[in-house]
């Protein structure tokens, strides 16, 4: 499908850069059918059924944003997927000042030895010394907010708590799962006791996440790989689910596309462990999920597509416009959507 069939216009007042507070109080624009209305994020509990269930990305966000020199240069590094025990693939900035081989000097006694450059430009940087790279992040690293935040004010204090999700427990992840960021203990106790339940998995979202799509046509573009886990018990949970006519409802496109790489053509979910570099357009036919709880994405990206695959391109666009006329807030600090076919 041509790219162009995914654009739109956003104004810059409608990105949000700072979360709703409390989390739960941002707003929601529910897709259920035919019908679109206007709701709130704490309006959950009341929107699905007993006997549903979410699934939420249980990663943890990694200080993935790295500043540094080689010699009078200076080098940006953005790390986007683990590649060995010191080795990371970087998304590099200034990249014309590197060769193969060269180190970077990152401060606080943090280098790197930048090698094997891929024709996207991203180089694999190898971290000296013997201590765990975590460390050295938490040294010489800061949180990797998106460009379009990035862009328009430093990172800080507060975003070190704000662009982490109240599930994050498994440290690699270089981007937030943003549709979790709406949830609070208080949010999941009112789900409980309404009957819905909830699962985790994992996901480490990477920076790819944010390029754009430079393709012409969705057919001419790659997607990176994100590794990702599933496992055996939370599979037969979700399938479960399903058996018992309940509905399961991924909380972000990081949590669709890991169930529905280890969903089968006989629409069961089973136990996954490795990289996953799926790329869902309109045509695909959902196997594993029944419905998405996402943040509004950007024009021309892999995740509107996803979302107009799920509820149908027209439709996505009518209501993004909606959104837009009604002052949502769009991205990864925004409002939510709930997408209910």
């Amino acid at each position: 499908m041509n790219v162009d069939l995914f654009d739109f216009d956003l104004p810059t007042d409608n990105i949000a850069l700072r979360p709703a507070a409390p989390r739960d109080a941002a707003r929601m624009l529910v897709l259920e059918g035919d019908a679109t209305r206007d709701a709130g994020v704490s309006d959950l509990p009341s929107l699905l059924r007993r006997g549903d269930m979410l699934v939420f990305n249980d990663t943890r966000v990694i200080p993935a944003q790295l500043d540094g020199r080689r010699g009078d240069a200076k080098i940006g590094a953005t790390l986007h997927k683990r590649e060995g025990p010191r080795r990371w693939r970087a998304f590099i900035r200034n990249a014309r000042r590197l060769r193969d081989g060269d180190v970077i000097e990152f401060g606080n006694g943090v280098s790197a030895a930048a090698v094997d450059r891929e024709d996207d430009g991203s180089y694999a940087l190898v971290f000296a010394g013997d201590e765990p790279v975590e460390l050295l992040l938490e040294r010489a690293g800061h949180m990797p907010l998106p460009p379009y935040i990035a862009g328009k004010r430093p990172t800080d204090e507060r975003d070190a708590d704000d662009y982490q999700t109240m599930f994050a427990s498994e440290p690699g992840a270089v981007a937030a799962p943003t549709a979790a960021l709406h949830f609070t203990p208080k949010l999941m106790a009112a789900l409980e006791a309404a009957g819905i339940g909830h699962a985790t998995l994992t996901l480490h979202v990477g920076a790819g996440t944010f390029l754009p799509v430079k393709a012409t046509d969705t057919t001419e573009h790659k997607m990176h790989a994100e590794w990702g886990r599933i496992d055996a018990a939370t599979a037969d949970r979700l399938n479960a689910v399903r058996a018992n006519n309940g509905r399961v409802i991924a909380v972000g496109t990081t949590s669709l596309r890991l169930i529905e790489s280890a969903t089968g053509e006989d629409d069961v979910i089973r136990p996954f462990d490795g990289d996953t570099a799926i790329f869902i357009t309109p045509g695909y036919r959902f196997r594993g999920i029944d419905g998405l709880m996402t943040n509004f994405h950007l024009p021309r990206s892999t995740l509107f597509m996803l979302v107009s695959a799920l509820m149908g391109r027209e439709r996505m666009q009518a209501a993004y416009a909606h959104a837009i006329a009604g002052k949502y807030r769009f991205y990864s600090y925004g409002d939510a959507s709930l997408l209910l076919p």
